[in-house]
This record gives C-alpha cells, structure tokens and sequence, in this order.
C-alpha cells in the first residue's frame, strides 16, 4: 500500500451542483479510487457522481502569488470601455 496512489475525491451531491472537495483516498488505480472513495464518502447516497484526481497532477497556485494572481485590474484603465471616446459615427445604443 506504500506505493499507492494518492488520489483527490470530489463528490457532486446532486444533480446540476458543483462537485466539491471531500478528501484524499490511496489506492493502486483510478478504478480502486472510486470504489475506494464511494465506500468512504458516499456510504448513505450523499452523492450522484465521483471524480477523482492523482494528487500529483493537480496544480495549484501559492498563497504567496495572490497579490499578482488576484489583485484587481484597477490600473489598467484600457481594459475599461469607458476609457475609449466614440466615434460620432458609431453611435449611441
């Protein structure tokens, strides 16, 4: 079992929600994993649909990047229709 997979689970727990992070299972492949995670987090019909993702392919950003990654474009004035004048020929809607 050491050299098991660490794999991801999300559980959809109704039909048109998004599928959310519940936990982590190991097991040997994809096809174990949801079987594996079936047994552990949707035992009493807690969910309509499993996905699951090998840790090690999921990449994800630095809380210590949220500045550059989040911060709002506020100084970029060009990204604003407003900061473009019309022209008399192009009207109004």
């Amino acid at each position: 079992m050491s050299d098991w997979t660490l794999f991801e689970v999300f559980v959809r727990s109704k039909h048109g929600l998004n599928h959310k992070h519940v936990g982590s299972v190991h097991a040997a492949d994809a096809t174990m994993a949801i079987e594996n995670a079936r047994e552990l987090y949707t035992r009493r019909s807690e969910g309509v649909s499993l996905w699951v993702v090998p840790s090690a392919l999921i990449t994800a950003s630095s809380p210590d990047d949220k500045d550059p990654l989040f911060d709002p474009a506020d100084d970029k004035v060009y990204r604003h229709a407003s900061f473009y004048v019309l022209p008399p020929e192009v009207g109004h809607m």
